[in-house]
């Protein structure tokens, strides 16, 4: 049954009117393949168990008799409805809240089948969902598949149109697949896996489901990653760099500083890519402060060194602007011309930029995503680096990447990940790691306290800023919020500059503008300000070595990963620095990321116990370079079985009969749904 059900609008579902499909829309579901491909998250178990079986605070699902009259109270607008039950021979009370109206139904001696919460101290049950036998059950002694709904679209509402579906278009799924595979792992087929997981008997097929959709996601992923990385490895149509090792000695030598061992490693892997044939796509991963603007420094002079031009895309203006000041301090010396381009270069000025970009005129070029605007034309770029690559999504990347002809390609993280998995997923990349600090990087010491300490801390302010120094103090919102108990910057610079007097109290969060923002960090940068309150926007790479305090406000409404990087901003000058956590946690989660930030400075060890606590989703955030938004795979737990779908990928892959062979032909489609795949791989 050859039907594309990715081309067939949801709206020809059955049951499925414009309002629905408006709904469905809401949530990123627009043809049938979206939908029948929407799988939940988790599922709600109906099954019936009795009293015996249910421990205390227990989901459960029990059959009882009404043997009560039902007694309901009133608090304000506020119901609550309690009834007597026996279930099997032991009494129990069931209680609805804001339920009232189902008091007429409470019948004494009718059967009713009960869902909620179970208190065994009080011999309760708080009911969330209740049916009654006589009149035919929905739900019970099932397992309900829970979504992620939005808007007007409820859980029943999709569940309808799911089932519809499946009805109506099952038939059309097919396996993608090659068979030697589905034997290997001993999977179900397709078909009945993905109904399987929309409606599964029980627990095991459910499992067995998802096992099924797990291996087929990152085997997709990673033969998408291995195909791409293959076509390009056998394309020797790259740029060819040619600039000498004595050129590059020269500008290394310039450096106020000696490369660590390791930075010359990963500086060696590039300039080898650099000067192969081969289009170079390589992965930069290093901690905060370890040295990774300088390696694409040299990259940058290199590609300049050959006749070629540069390009250094960056996720925020202030990064950009002191990326273009330190490059220019950098290649000034050397004839180098330095362009800076963001949303707020306007008017002439952006015009004589851009003339002279497309003469060849201005070598490097930085900047926002600006970059990628249809009115920036270079005349020769040969290499394109972006950091904070993970910020900027797959076709960004490869707008930039075609503005010139096949440039070797540098991406950049301070976000490190440990090399096994950086390897996995981003297996169209090569990976080099930067694993060492600069000498003379003085250690970042960190303690965390409670917020009842903040005198002390304030004291800790004064007698950094009193010798000369300069501190953050970071909190996680702008205004004041009443669904967070957490400080803000606006009050929290108020706060400051009254416990301050003496000293300047700077204020930088995202709702400024661009112009404001860059004047706040000039002042700081300039030592003007003695203390900035800002929100995160200082996370990524602004670079003040002055500032040797780091104050974090309820640090633990941050992710390990982020604190980390807010740490890095101090410590990047000659003297000691010091990060303080101010927290009140009251979760387990939140105590144990202020544990690890206290145990470790190294970013390694920081991200691969973020990874085990916060999962990969926050950790790689939503629009990872290269990693899609898994239906149902997880990058932590399933990371075994992405080795084995990346191991069978490269040797599918590597298998020259699998170009021309029905599997390929099998899988195009598949694979074609992907941007990698379409927008770098068949352009």
């Amino acid at each position: 049954m050859n039907i594309r059900l990715d081309q067939i609008p949801v709206e020809k579902v059955n049951g499925v009117g414009a309002r629905r499909a408006e709904e469905l829309h809401a949530v990123g579901i627009f043809t049938v393949k979206d939908l029948i491909e929407y799988f939940p998250f988790r599922y709600e178990d109906f099954r019936q168990k009795s009293l015996g079986e249910i421990k205390d605070g227990d989901k459960a699902t029990v059959q009882a008799k009404i043997v009560g009259l039902p007694i309901v109270q009133r608090f304000g607008k506020k119901t609550k409805l309690s009834c007597k039950m026996l279930a099997e021979y032991s009494m129990f009370t069931a209680v609805w809240f804001n339920r009232g109206y189902l008091k007429e139904q409470l019948e004494l001696d009718r059967e009713i089948i009960v869902t909620g919460k179970w208190d065994g101290r009080r011999l309760q049950m708080n009911v969330t969902h209740s049916e009654f036998p006589d009149r035919g059950t929905i739900r019970s002694g099932s397992l309900q598949p829970v979504y992620s709904v939005a808007g007007n679209l409820t859980q029943n509402s999709l569940r309808k149109a799911i089932a519809s579906a499946l009805d109506q278009y099952g038939e059309a799924l097919e396996e993608v697949l090659p068979q030697q595979l589905v034997d290997k792992y001993k999977l179900m087929q397709r078909p009945q896996a993905i109904r399987l997981l929309h409606q599964p008997g029980d627990i095991a097929e459910g499992q067995e489901a998802r096992k099924r959709m797990v291996y087929e996601e990152l085997f997709l992923f990673q033969l998408r990653l291995q195909a791409f990385r293959s076509l390009n490895r056998d394309r020797r149509d790259g740029i060819v760099h040619t600039a000498t090792n004595s050129t590059i000695r020269e500008f290394v030598r310039s450096f106020p500083f000696e490369l660590t061992d390791a930075q010359k490693r990963v500086e060696l892997e590039i300039l080898e890519d650099m000067r192969s044939p081969y289009c170079m796509n390589r992965l930069l991963q290093g901690d905060v402060g370890s040295g990774k603007t300088a390696v694409a420094a040299v990259a940058l002079y290199t590609t300049v060194r050959s006749g070629f031009q540069g390009a250094l895309m960056v996720p925020t203006e202030i990064l950009a602007e002191q990326h273009s000041r330190s490059l220019q301090k950098m290649f000034e010396p050397f004839g180098i011309t330095v362009g800076l381009l963001t949303s707020s270069v306007t008017g002439r000025k952006r015009k004589d930029l851009l003339a002279g970009l497309q003469m060849g005129l201005t070598d490097i070029l930085v900047g926002t995503h600006a970059l990628i605007q249809e009115e920036v034309n270079f005349r020769d770029l040969a290499l394109v680096v972006t950091d904070e690559q993970h910020r900027f999504g797959v076709n960004q990347r490869s707008v930039l990447r075609r503005k010139g002809y096949n440039p070797d390609v540098l991406t950049m993280t301070a976000t490190p990940i440990p090399r096994t998995l950086a390897i996995t997923a981003f297996g169209d990349m090569d990976v080099s790691t930067i694993a060492e600090r600069p000498k003379g990087r003085v250690p970042i010491e960190t303690y965390w306290v409670k917020h009842e300490m903040m005198e002390r801390v304030l004291g800790f302010i004064r007698r950094e800023v009193g010798q000369g120094r300069q501190a953050y103090v970071i909190c996680p919102l702008i205004e004041e919020s009443d669904k967070l108990d957490v400080q803000n910057a606006i009050d929290l610079h108020l706060q400051m500059s009254e416990a301050l007097p003496d000293y300047k109290v700077g204020l930088l969060h995202g709702r400024m503008s661009a112009a404001e923002k860059e004047e706040t960090m000039r002042e700081f940068y300039a030592g003007e300000t003695h203390v900035l309150v800002s929100t995160t926007v200082v996370e990524v790479g602004v670079d003040v070595p002055n500032a040797t305090l780091m104050v974090i406000m309820d640090a633990d409404r941050f992710g390990l990963s982020q604190l980390h990087q807010l740490r890095g901003r101090v410590g990047r000058g000659e003297h000691a620095s010091t990060c303080v956590l101010i927290a009140d946690p009251k979760s387990e989660l939140g105590r144990q990321r202020m544990g690890v930030m206290t145990e470790t400075s190294d970013g390694f060890e920081v991200s691969r116990r973020d990874l085990e606590l916060r999962g990969p989703g926050d950790f790689f955030g939503t629009k990872q370079s290269g990693l899609p938004e898994f239906k149902v795979a997880d990058m932590v737990s399933d990371f075994k079985v992405l080795e084995e779908a990346r191991e069978d990928a490269v040797r599918l892959v590597e298998d020259s009969f699998f170009w021309t062979s029905p599997a390929y032909e099998g899988l195009r489609g598949t694979l074609e749904t992907g941007d990698l795949f379409k927008g770098e791989l068949i352009d």
